[in-house]
């Protein structure tokens, strides 16, 4: 089953670049990281650095979320 996935501009740009002839980003993917072999995955992001605006994006989200986060009281019946 395909699944949609979301992909910055930059992200976008280095799979298309990887492409080949006939080739679907699919296969792309799984050329690059060996279908299920972990170790590729990580030496690729080792390779690639940190991205501080990915990172810094999700700790704000978190943040709103905590700071929005409401609990209900809970009433025995």
């Amino acid at each position: 089953m395909a699944k949609p996935v979301m992909l910055s501009d930059e992200a976008y740009k280095a799979l298309k670049a990887e492409k080949r002839e006939g080739e679907s980003f699919s296969d792309v993917i799984l050329r690059k990281f060996q279908k299920g072999n972990a170790g590729a995955i990580l030496a690729y992001y080792k390779k690639r650095g940190p991205n501080y605006d990915l990172a810094n994006a999700v700790e704000e989200a978190s943040r709103k979320l905590r700071k929005n986060f409401k609990t209900r009281k809970v009433v025995d019946l």
